[in-house]
C-alpha cells in the first residue's frame, strides 16, 4: 500500500513539475519591452495629457510580460519648474513560459516630476510616483517609486534635429503595504530598475531610444532590451 502512495506521489510530480518550471522566470533569457510615450499641453496652458503603452515580454518578443495602458491628466503651475500628474493604468501581466494565464490590475497613481539642469549637457529629471493598486485576487495596496532620470547630449548642446544623446536611469519601487491577502507577504523592496540607452532626436517632439535595463527583485534579475518612441505634441 505505501508503495502504491510513492508511486502515485511520483506521477503526480512528473506531470505537475514541468508546469512549475514553466512558471519559474528565466534570468538567462533576455527580455524586450516596447514602448510608445506621449505628452501634450492644451493652448500652452497649464494643463495637458500624457501616457504611454508599453509592450513587455519574458523573451525578446512572443511570451508576454506585462501590456500596459496607462494615461494622465497634468498640471503645470505658472512659474514653476514642475509638473503635477493624476492618471490611471490597466495592466495585464503574464506568465512566464508556456503558461497563457493572466492577472489584471487597474491602477491609480499621483506623481510630481521636476528638471534640473547641470551645465550646459546634464539634464536631470527628478519623478515621485504614488500608486494605488487593485490586482486581481489580491487585497488593495500601494506602492511608492523614485525615478532618477539623466540625459546628455553628444553631438548638440541642445536636443535639436539630428542629435545623439546618452540616456540613463534609476528607479526604486517601495511596497506600501506587505501584506497581499489569503495569508501572502510581499517585501517592503520591491524592484530596483537601472536603464542606460542611446537616443536619437527624429525632429522636434520626437525621440527614439534603444537600451539596455537591469531588473531585480528579491527573487530573480533580468536584462531586457527596450526599445522606446517619445512623442510631445
Amino acid at each position: 500500500m505505501i508503495n502504491r502512495v510513492i508511486l502515485l506521489t511520483l506521477i503526480v510530480f512528473a506531470f505537475l513539475s514541468p508546469n512549475l518550471s514553466h512558471a519559474q522566470v528565466d534570468e538567462d533569457e533576455l527580455g524586450g519591452w516596447y514602448m510608445y510615450f506621449f505628452n501634450t499641453t492644451f493652448n500652452d496652458g497649464p494643463w495637458g495629457v500624457q501616457g504611454d503603452v508599453q509592450y513587455r515580454n519574458w523573451n525578446v518578443a512572443g511570451d508576454l510580460e506585462q501590456l500596459l495602458l496607462r494615461g494622465g491628466i497634468t498640471y503645470k503651475p505658472e512659474d514653476a519648474n514642475i509638473k503635477f500628474t493624476l492618471g490611471y493604468g490597466n495592466i495585464t501581466t503574464g506568465t512566464p513560459g508556456d503558461d497563457n494565464s493572466t492577472t489584471s490590475e487597474s491602477r491609480i497613481y499621483q506623481e510630481a516630476l521636476f528638471p534640473v539642469r547641470f551645465g550646459n549637457r546634464f539634464h536631470t529629471n527628478h519623478r515621485f510616483r504614488y500608486e494605488q493598486r487593485f490586482v486581481e485576487g489580491q487585497d488593495f495596496r500601494t506602492r511608492y517609486r523614485y525615478n532618477l532620470f539623466l540625459n546628455v547630449p553628444l553631438n548638440e548642446v541642445e536636443f535639436v534635429k539630428g542629435t545623439f544623446y546618452l540616456s540613463f536611469y534609476n528607479e526604486l519601487f517601495i511596497n506600501g503595504q506587505q501584506d497581499t491577502g489569503d495569508g501572502q507577504t510581499v517585501e517592503v523592496f520591491d524592484r530596483n530598475r537601472f536603464y542606460s540607452a542611446v537616443g536619437l532626436v527624429i525632429r522636434e517632439g520626437l525621440r527614439t531610444q534603444v537600451g539596455f535595463m537591469r531588473q531585480s527583485t528579491n527573487n530573480w534579475n533580468k536584462n531586457q532590451l527596450q526599445f522606446s518612441l517619445h512623442h510631445t505634441f
